[in-house]
């Protein structure tokens, strides 16, 4: 069994979190304090548990989905600096075994904020201990989809100043976590609630919400959620396979 391409994720995982965690170690707190802002704001605007439970669902999804857009995308600005991508692409390393070990580097900052969810979740009777696996599957196929749009993306991007990917990964971020109902039910959608199906993050929150018990899903639905997520998943890696310019050209 060839085990290198896992070794590579790792060894780009490694070289990318490391120092950038001995750099900027707050930056761990300043992440896990932002993914809790909505959980903040309806709580003191005085939201039921209903709508308390929608946005801890949604900070789930959420915080570690945008982290693998925005690592995806503004991780070209950083190689540009440091030149790590041109000596990873001069050794023999399969594009999936960078982009993972990319998204892996910066899944880290995300990990806090995602356990501290998990904890409330279960502590409060939200979220049933046997629901965690699937929890914790769904979210991280919805991480590995975005990851694999954003690196994609980027590749693309190549000449584009800092401020231009930094506005990317903001609209991206917008596009795929606020607008999708992540942080809201998809009946607010009304008729064009079935168009919710085809955003990763959409199809998480409910699956979760559904394991929540707050919105249950017939086994159909259930598992019609599961297969799209997979599905994205699955082309999104396979995209970043054939499609992305990560070579020099």
């Amino acid at each position: 069994m060839n085990l290198k391409p896992l070794k590579d994720v790792y060894i780009i995982a490694t070289m990318k979190a490391i120092p950038d965690i001995k750099r900027q170690p707050l930056t761990l707190l300043i992440i896990t304090f932002l993914s809790f802002i909505p959980l903040f704001f309806t709580y003191f605007l005085g939201g039921a548990r209903t709508q308390l439970t929608y946005a801890l669902t949604g900070g789930m999804v959420g915080s570690v989905g945008f982290i693998g857009l925005a690592s995806a995308v503004q991780d070209i600005t950083w190689d540009r600096y440091v030149k790590i991508r041109e000596m990873i692409v001069a050794m023999p390393v399969n594009p999936l075994s960078y982009s993972f070990g990319v998204a892996l580097s910066k899944l880290l900052y995300a990990s806090p904020g995602f356990i501290i969810f998990i904890t409330i979740s279960t502590v409060f009777g939200i979220l049933p201990p046997s629901s965690l696996g699937w929890v914790i599957a769904s979210v991280f196929l919805c991480w590995a989809a975005l990851s694999g749009i954003g690196f994609v993306m980027s590749t693309y991007l190549r000449d584009a100043n800092i401020n231009t990917l930094n506005n990317m990964s903001s609209i991206l971020g917008i596009v795929f976590i606020f607008l999708p109902p992540v942080f809201y039910s998809e009946q607010l959608w009304g008729r064009f609630q079935w168009l919710a199906i085809i955003f990763p993050t959409s199809n998480a929150a409910e699956l979760i919400r559904s394991y929540a018990h707050i919105r249950p899903l017939t086994s159909e639905m259930a598992l019609l959620h599961w297969l799209v997520l997979i599905a994205t998943t699955l082309v999104s890696l396979l995209l970043v396979a054939v499609k992305s310019k990560w070579r020099e050209e």
